[in-house]
């Protein structure tokens, strides 16, 4: 017996006080005031099981208590800036490894993995309803641009070797996930924050080795909007970006999975959104 469940990839912005820009526009940009908005997003699209992004510890601790507040049932699985967030009515956890990227990569200068932020969390997961065993997995990837193209005024947003980067960490992963699928002989879901966009290396390289884009698949429902707009500390844009698909760099990618379970692949992207981060949750149903 199949059940349908709900995947989510989030990334919730690392930004746990307000900023003078905010406070000037009458908005507050803080952990305290954004995590109101969260456990809204999570009433409303009801996910069973959350990747998260930019999770600090203190908005992890308040989600924590906002969940209990709201008597919803997730709990949370550490992991640094990466948790996964997870209703524990409707799944046991299994089975679980955390992991944070290399800083140095050899032959390359510079650092690719700012505050240890960079990581990744994997949990097996056993779905109480019907015993059916999957692994999901949820990564933020470097971030930088990789180019030569670039404005003086913006040289902190580029650095050389920034695609490598993240073609070998997302290879490190699907790596680790490839490992569990041996073990438990089982499907798989990876989200996250790749910070690339679906031409990359990164993913074409995943395509390779047997994921699929979730956004490829889905039969019912497919998401084109990038899910992006102008969020940061020193500006705030209430509208989100008008770019295709092709241009997003929150993926969901699957493996394992039997043809046709991928029923929806979505981002949720509502007015109120727009003071809550920069990107919009991606989800998918399925049934497993």
């Amino acid at each position: 017996m199949s059940s349908r469940i709900r995947l989510m990839s989030h990334n919730i912005w690392n930004r746990d006080t307000n900023s003078p820009e905010w406070e000037a526009m009458g908005e507050d940009c803080s952990a305290a005031a954004r995590v109101s908005g969260l456990i809204r997003v999570y009433k409303d699209t009801t996910p069973d099981i959350i990747g998260c992004q930019e999770s600090s510890a203190l908005m992890a601790d308040l989600l924590k208590s906002g969940f209990e507040d709201e008597n919803l049932k997730y709990t949370l699985i550490w992991g640094r800036f990466t948790p996964i967030i997870y209703r524990a009515d409707k799944f046991e956890l299994i089975d679980s490894e955390f992991g944070t990227y290399p800083e140095k990569i050899e032959g390359f200068e510079g650092s690719f993995n700012d505050v240890r932020s960079k990581s990744w969390n994997l949990g097996v997961f056993r779905a109480k309803e019907n015993g059916k065993v999957f692994i999901f997995a949820t990564t933020h990837l470097w971030w930088k641009k990789d180019t030569t193209e670039k404005q003086v005024s913006e040289e902190s947003r580029f650095q050389p070797h920034s695609n490598k980067a993240r073609e070998l960490q997302l290879a490190q992963l699907l790596n680790k996930v490839s490992e569990y699928r041996e073990k438990y002989n089982c499907p798989a879901i990876v989200v996250g924050d790749m910070n690339t966009t679906y031409d990359s290396d990164a993913i074409q390289n995943a395509l390779k080795l047997g994921f699929r884009h979730a956004h490829d698949i889905a039969t019912e429902y497919s998401e084109e909007r990038v899910g992006l707009h102008f969020c940061y500390p020193w500006g705030l844009e209430r509208e989100y970006y008008d770019k295709p698909f092709e241009n997003a760099i929150d993926h969901i990618l699957v493996i394992g999975e039997e043809e046709g379970s991928v029923k929806r692949f979505e981002r949720y992207s509502p007015e109120y959104y727009l003071t809550v981060s920069d990107h919009s949750p991606a989800y998918i149903d399925i049934e497993l």
